[in-house]
Parts: structure tokens; sequence; C-alpha cells
């Protein structure tokens, strides 16, 4: 099961790697360059530059347009003019703060958290409605959230906060009730940080490792049930795609590589792609009043 590199990226932070069943192709965001990429079926790359650094998008049901998380608050973007509209500002009471991972829930709302410059727990969760209307969620404060994923029947949401090691489980109801947060996976300070997950058709979590170098799989009670060691020490986040849901794909990162790193990892901020044996769930979509 050796990873391939898909496309030699160079994404300083790459992240958000999601499939669309629709058009057959993959897009992801790299955060520090500002910008959207996807590539089509036939292997053609397109790139499209944002306002803002855009930490995690979702389809929309609608239309082929893109709930987009800005640093500075939700919006629309459409892929084929390029525009950018119905920007929700938001303030979420500390400088510093941005929008980071986010994932739609079963029944297509948009839920997202936050990264903090400094990483400390200051920041919330959020939810997002049809009517692009925002809510916060009760859980706990994070500085760098990540791993937002939904079991198959979206009755529980994981999550975590990455300086934590830990990543966590809660019932989710589908009236968007929350139950309390417990811990669902703690990696050693020896591994590496928990970063973005998907969830395979038999509900096993696959979460990317930053400075782990690897890709790992847990079963629905948190048993590690595979690993896939990766070329490159960040990997961000991991997305099922390809024509049966059967092919894995996966966003790394540059950033913070000193020369050497880079040097020993030429492929580093590249996209991957891999058959893991598992099967995916179709992604969800954001669903506008």
């Amino acid at each position: 099961m050796k990873p391939s590199l898909l496309v030699d990226a160079q994404a300083r932070l790459g992240e958000c790697a999601l499939w669309c069943d629709r058009t057959a192709s993959l897009w992801w965001t790299d955060i520090e360059a500002r910008s959207i990429s996807r590539r089509s079926a036939d292997g053609s790359i397109q790139h499209w530059p944002l306002p803002e650094k855009v930490g995690s998008f979702a389809f929309c049901e609608a239309d082929g347009r893109l709930l987009v998380g800005l640093a500075s608050g939700i919006a629309l973007f459409d892929p084929a003019d390029g525009s950018v509209s119905g920007l929700t500002a938001m303030d979420w009471g500390v400088a510093g703060a941005r929008i980071n991972d986010g994932r739609c829930d079963r029944q297509g709302r948009f839920v997202f958290g936050l990264y903090h410059a400094a990483e400390t727990p200051v920041c919330h969760f959020y939810r997002v409605g049809p009517g692009l209307q925002v809510e916060r969620l009760p859980l706990p404060p994070a500085g760098v959230a990540n791993s937002i994923a939904f079991s198959p029947d979206g009755a529980t949401m994981y999550y975590t906060d990455s300086p934590l090691r830990t990543i966590f489980s809660l019932a989710y109801g589908a009236d968007g009730s929350l139950g309390e947060p417990r811990p669902f996976v703690k990696l050693s300070s020896t591994e590496g940080f928990a970063d973005g997950s998907a969830v395979d058709a038999d509900g096993g979590l696959w979460n990317a490792q930053w400075d782990g170098s690897c890709l790992v799989r847990y079963a629905a009670d948190g048993q590690e049930t595979q690993r896939i060691t990766l070329p490159v020490s960040r990997p961000t986040c991991p997305a099922f795609g390809g024509p049966d849901l059967g092919d894995l794909y996966l966003t790394t990162a540059r950033i913070g590589l000193d020369a050497g790193a880079l040097e020993r990892q030429p492929q580093a901020g590249g996209v991957f792609a891999m058959q893991p044996g598992r099967r995916g769930l179709p992604e969800e979509r954001f669903r506008t009043a």
C-alpha cells in the first residue's frame, strides 16, 4: 500500500481534501497561499486565488458553488467566475484566530473550528445552517481545531484540539444536539499530532498525524487497525474518492520544515493517493435554504 504522489503541489499548508463525486474531481486548499485547487478527471489542475486564507470548505448541494471558511467568516465561492459572495463576517473574540478544519454533518450543516496563532485554547466551534446563520457549539475551546468528522449514521462527531494529542468523540443528534465529549484516541508524546480525518463506510476514522509521517485508521471503538507510513512528515487531511470511493487521497504541508528536512522529503506539500482496501462515503454537501 505504498502512497504515490498524485500532484506535486508544493503546498505550504495543503488542507481540506474533498472528492466531488458529481464531477470526479479532487479539491483542496493551500491555506497559506490563499487558494483552492482542483484536479479534474483528465488530470488537469486549476487554481483559484481567494481574498483570505481558506481553512476549509464544502460543496453546496444546490449548485456548483462552495461554502468557504475564510479567515474572517463564512462565504460562498463560485468557481465558474471566481466570485465570492454572501460573506457572514464573524468576530471570533480573540485576535489571531481564523477558521480551520470543517466538515458537513449528515444533515448538510457545516461544522468548523478555529486556529489560534498562539495555539492556546481560546477559540470555539461553530455550525452553519442553511441560511448561512452561524451558531456557537457548546464544546470546550481549542487552539487548533482539527479532525472534524461524522460516523456513517451521523450519530457520532469526532474532533480534536491538535496540541492535546487527543481525538474526542461525542453523541451528535440529527436535531443538532451534542453529547458530552469523551477521549476516543490519545497519541503519546513520541507520536505526531492529530490533524484532519475521514470516516470510511465501515465507520473507521482515518487520521493524518502531523509530524508523525503516518495515516492511521481507528475502528469505532478507538482501536488502531491500520497504519500507512508516508514519505513526508506533515500529512494534513485525508479524503476518500475515485470511481468506487476506494481511493484515499491525502494533502500534506511544507510549512515549518527547514532546508534539511525539505531535502530529505522533496514531496512535502504534495497530494498523495493510495488504495487502503476500504471504501469511503460520498462527501456530504452543504444544504442552503
